[in-house]
């Protein structure tokens, strides 16, 4: 049986109505396999999304799938008192056994109703874009803040611990299993010089939220004709968090115009209208559900996230790169230097960053 074969098979096992007329790779995502079904006649609407999904990555997609099932049912709910609002939210399309979602030869596989007439991109391209991903993002927090019990699972346990991240940099640096230690010494210095921050937000008693835990600019449709946000995609990480985290990634994510992995740290920095446009679409959607101690600690979440990524990419260098995958030499050392230049300069504008988030808030 070919590829293609199979995946129709796969993709007719789902609630789709209508013959299949074909089925391409979808996106550029770098963990699941994603595909997108077309209908008879061809540019027939709607259209569909079909995901195997990654268990090397998620261990227990049975859980996994739980949780989107109940969050996507629970933001379905909300959306339908508005409306044309229920078709611009993630549908889950079930399998024709009943099932959320599809099991197939040990394989999980799900499918979800294609939003038309909205779009991803990979970097945000104005203030205006930040502030509508920032909405997004509020929003998605403030609708599940009424999610029914029972708690959401875990997927990754102590995803967000920077104590148990530092733990695991502080073993790889007396470990140094792949000696790599001594190129990495200045970043070494400047992990360990701010030990006392990880624990920050774990020790500052703030409530429990259902939170994305993936804020980057991509994860975020953008109606084609308006540019508003129009929902948030890519849930397998959504599980029990704080709200700082979500907000301290997308100031990771979106404040700096550098690439990821960027050599020349010159362009690393923390662009301060970006982190303006976050805080006031942030705050806007989420107005009389946050507290007040939530907002307190924006500015500090941005850092500390940050400060978290780049000691788990310095970890994994250290430990011979068995995590995050890596195209040439010293790619993980680079992505560790990126971030860290990029908490020097939250740090350097953090007195600043609390004035806007206090004056708004």
């Amino acid at each position: 049986m070919s590829n293609t074969e199979a995946l129709r098979r796969i993709a007719s096992q789902f609630q789709i109505d209508g013959e299949i007329a074909g089925i391409t790779p979808f996106g550029n995502g770098h963990i699941n396999d994603t595909y997108c079904v077309s209908l008879a006649p061809k540019g027939r609407s709607p259209r569909y999304v079909v995901q195997r999904i990654n268990q090397n990555v998620f261990k227990n997609p049975a859980a996994l799938m739980e949780n989107i099932q109940r969050v996507t049912a629970h933001l379905a709910a909300k959306a339908a008192a508005s409306p044309g609002a229920s078709q611009r939210v993630l549908q889950l399309i079930p399998a024709r056994n009943g099932q959320a979602w599809l099991v197939d030869d040990g394989s999980h596989w799900r499918a979800y109703r294609l939003i038309e007439g909205a779009s991803t991109y990979d970097s945000v391209q104005s203030t205006g874009q930040a502030f509508q991903a920032a909405v997004a993002f509020g929003r998605f927090q403030q609708q599940l803040a009424d999610l029914p019990a029972p708690r959401l699972h875990e997927i990754i346990p102590d995803f967000h611990s920077t104590p148990k991240r530092f733990l695991a940099l502080q073993q790889a640096i007396e470990a140094d299993v792949a000696n790599r230690a001594a190129p990495a010494k200045p970043e070494i210095e400047f992990a360990l010089a701010r030990q006392s921050i990880t624990g920050a937000l774990l020790d500052a008693g703030l409530p429990e939220r259902v939170t994305h835990n993936d804020t980057k600019f991509n994860n975020v449709l953008l109606d084609d004709i308006t540019g508003a946000a129009v929902c948030v995609l890519d849930l397998d990480t959504v599980m029990p968090g704080l709200a700082a985290y979500d907000f301290g990634d997308m100031v990771r994510t979106t404040t700096s115009p550098a690439e990821e992995d960027e050599r020349d740290l010159s362009k690393v920095s923390m662009q301060f209208p970006m982190f303006e446009a976050l805080v006031r679409g942030y705050l806007q959607a989420t107005a009389g559900f946050l507290t007040r101690a939530e907002t307190q600690v924006l500015a500090f979440s941005g850092k500390l996230i940050t400060f978290e990524i780049g000691i788990r990419f310095l970890a994994d260098f250290l430990n011979g790169d068995t995590y995050f995958k890596v195209h040439r030499e010293g790619q993980n050392l680079d992505r560790c230097r990126t971030q860290f230049k990029l908490v020097e300069s939250i740090e350097q504008q953090e007195e600043q960053m609390n004035r806007l988030v206090e004056s708004i808030s």
